[in-house]
């Protein structure tokens, strides 16, 4: 991190804008649905070269192993594949966070990775070969009425609750979940995450793009490492310096190795 004052950045504040509507994605339909294709792949390849003793690293998500994180890859891209499974996980989920109090995405998590914990390795891995493919066509399928309606739940952000349509679920949040997650599985695993501009670069810079909508940070962000760039943003102010990873990390609540970078950011959220 730089800072040509030599003074700590404050580049961003935590107070989110209001949303007025619900939130949708930033992305066109063609780029979110390539993007869709090529994490899906991306994901399925890294399962594929996983060595046994790899399957039970810890990540970064508290109390998931490797095997846990694709186990809820599996059931997350199940999901997309079918609106017919959506609706089962979706109403299974509902029942499950009325009677324990759990928010409705754990509810969701905990009941995809229940339903595959008899699955080996070898055999999630097979499974989400067949799989991504297909859920990246169900979210291409999915009608625009569809994707313009409302969530029935407002999602919690940074202590504010907002609404969100199933487009911005279907064309942004999928990706960014599975893209973390191959981050998440990459770092428990000792191994470097394939980043490419045309792809990493383009989902970082929507995360960009919707980090300076929420908090209206100021001076300029430079991020570096393949998916990287550089946000001069209106206002004036110093200059923030990070690998583009884990600017994402840190937005996405992750841990992160350097408390100051984490720090700069202001306790600023981005959903994944």
């Amino acid at each position: 991190m730089t800072s040509p004052k030599g003074t700590r950045p404050a580049i961003a504040t935590t107070q989110p804008t209001n949303a007025v509507r619900p939130r949708g994605s930033a992305l066109d339909r063609a780029t979110a649905m390539r993007l869709a294709a090529t994490e899906y792949q991306r994901y399925s390849d890294l399962l594929a070269d996983l060595t046994p003793p790899d399957w039970s690293a810890p990540t970064d998500c508290p109390g998931w192993d490797v095997r846990t994180m694709a186990a809820h890859n599996l059931g997350m891209a199940r999901m997309a594949a079918s609106l017919i499974e959506t609706i089962r996980q979706q109403v299974k989920a509902d029942r499950r966070a009325r009677k324990t109090g759990e928010q409705m995405v754990d509810a969701l998590t905990a009941i995809q990775i229940a339903e595959r914990t008899a699955l080996t390795p070898a055999e999630i891995v097979a499974d989400y070969r067949r799989t991504g493919p297909r859920a990246a066509r169900g979210r291409r399928r999915r009608p625009g009425w569809f994707r313009h309606a409302r969530l029935p739940a407002a999602q919690r952000v940074n202590g504010t609750d907002e609404p969100w349509t199933f487009g911005f679920v279907i064309d942004t949040i999928l990706t960014r979940d599975c893209w973390m997650h191959r981050v998440d599985t990459s770092r428990a695993t000792g191994r470097d995450p394939v980043l490419t501009a045309d792809h990493d670069g383009v989902i970082v810079a929507d995360v960009v793009a919707e980090w300076s909508s929420r908090y209206r940070p100021a001076g300029t962000l430079v991020l570096t490492g393949p998916a990287g760039g550089t946000w001069t943003f209106p206002d004036p102010g110093d200059t923030i310096t990070l690998d583009a990873v884990e600017f994402c990390r840190i937005l996405s609540g992750r841990p992160s190795t350097r408390d100051a970078d984490a720090a700069v950011l202001g306790g600023s959220e981005v959903p994944f």
